[in-house]
């Protein structure tokens, strides 16, 4: 029985000298994020403390100097504040909308879309006109839209395995939509919800008037999957419905906020920077736990697990929790000019702002050297479920970086759920797994030390 012992310690005390030292930091980035990571109890503060984050308000502040305070104590170099001026609009009074036919009013799940302008106080009441994208509006023409309502109804494609691809291909009906709809003389716009899932809640979204003068700015707003089905049964079996909406949503002056950063001085290459982040801001429907607190708790944890194992990193690491992605980009946009200013290097960069559903690869914008690099690791990640390497957007906030030479990755999460929450009410801690969630932050810290060991070609 003893030689028996002996035999079954040999043979693991062989494995474990077998372990290549990437093997080896990979197997301890998973255990400590299973077992000793904080990233789901900051994400539970983030969404049941402090809640919605919409850009310019209290409670964005509050993310802000809460994500600081708990940098602070992960013992990094330098935490620190960079200003950024954003857009401040509000929702004001929960919407009302209803379609009247036959003096019969039939309730719909509305939400106005970030930056539209309210409705006069009293609603508006229309005539609708159902279109299935911008093309097919502006083929209409002024004398069938002037005066009436625009109801937007072209779902998210169901068939496209990566629903990212689905929401890309219909999402400028939200954004422009009321833009063209204005042009052509109409009142108003509604437009479906970017959601898969057939459900009562309104998706919010930025929209934008572009270059339209204010007094051509239309109110517009998000309807519901069940709704916009509702509503355009009822279109074909009456087309002389009217549609009521009444919205109290207004537009401030910018306001102060802040992206917070946090780094570790590179022991070798202090002047390469290798860029960790979130966004920090959220719309005001709900705590916004999927898009983005959880990104935004997982590139803290990179940081945390790195501190826990004693890794000193050969190019600097910095974490930065972006302002404002939601409505404009200003974060991103304002990171990158201090860089510029400054004259910084960065090499790398790594976003998570597609949820924190299960980890299952990373989507690269790089030249096909690094690319292949990438590849080359493949099997450091496969016992992790980790298999998708792809090209593609890497994220919004680290997009307008622009070194001389850059990889820039984002995290892909499984999506098939994630535009059941997007932009929505039920984006709420409740909704997040933490072990899905951990897993993630795992998978973005071993991407980063592969970067950070072997650097970019």
């Amino acid at each position: 029985m003893k030689t028996k012992i002996y035999s079954l310690l040999f043979l693991s005390t062989t494995i474990l000298q077998a372990q290549s030292p990437n093997e080896k930091m990979l197997k301890d980035l998973y255990h400590n994020v299973l077992t000793q990571a904080h990233c789901y109890a900051w994400l539970d503060d983030l969404s049941n403390k402090i809640g919605a984050r919409p850009s310019g308000s209290l409670s964005a502040q509050k993310g802000v100097e809460y994500v600081k305070a708990q940098l602070e104590t992960l013992g990094l170099d330098k935490v620190y504040l960079q200003e950024v001026m954003v857009p401040h609009w509000e929702r004001g009074q929960k919407e009302i909308a209803y379609f009247l036919v036959n003096n019969k009013k039939t309730p719909v799940p509305i939400c106005a879309l970030g930056g539209s302008v309210a409705t006069v106080k009293k609603g508006l009441l229309a005539p609708v006109i159902e279109v299935h994208g911008i093309e097919e509006l502006k083929q209409l023409g002024t004398d069938k839209v002037k005066g009436k309502i625009v109801f937007f109804n072209r779902p998210m494609e169901p068939d496209n395995i990566e629903s990212f691809k689905s929401y890309g291909n219909c999402v400028d009906q939200r954004f422009a939509g009321a833009k063209e709809a204005a042009k052509l003389g109409a009142l108003g716009t509604i437009v479906r919800s970017m959601n898969l899932r057939l459900d009562d809640f309104p998706h919010t979204g930025m929209q934008s008037y572009g270059d339209l003068p204010k007094e051509q700015y239309i109110p517009t707003a998000a309807i519901s999957t069940k709704g916009a089905d509702l509503l355009s049964q009822q279109l074909k079996a009456n087309d002389q419905l009217q549609f009521y909406m009444k919205m109290n949503c207004q537009q401030y002056e910018d306001v102060l906020s802040y992206n917070v950063v946090g780094e570790i001085t590179g022991s070798e290459h202090p002047d390469k920077i290798m860029v960790v982040g979130g966004h920090l801001d959220s719309w005001d429907l709900a705590d916004g736990s999927q898009d983005d607190g959880a990104g935004c708790v997982q590139a803290m944890e990179t940081m945390e697990l790195f501190k826990q194992l004693h890794y000193q990193p050969k190019n600097t690491l910095r974490v930065v929790l972006f302002m404002n992605e939601e409505f404009g980009g200003k974060g991103g946009k304002k990171y990158e000019e201090l860089s510029k200013s400054h004259k910084e290097n960065h090499i790398f960069a790594l976003e998570s702002d597609s949820g924190g559903f299960s980890p299952r690869g990373f989507s690269l914008e790089a030249d096909e050297a690094n690319f292949n690099k990438v590849l080359g690791w493949k099997s450091l990640f496969e016992p992790y479920l980790i298999h998708s390497f792809i090209k593609g957007h890497s994220g919004s906030d680290i997009e307008p970086l622009s070194s001389a030479k850059i990889v820039k990755a984002g995290l892909k999460p499984d999506s098939q759920r994630y535009f059941d929450y997007h932009h929505a009410a039920n984006d709420t801690f409740e909704a997040v797994n933490k072990r899905e969630l951990e897993l993630g932050a795992a998978t973005m810290a071993s991407l980063i030390y592969l970067f950070d060991q072997y650097g970019i070609d």
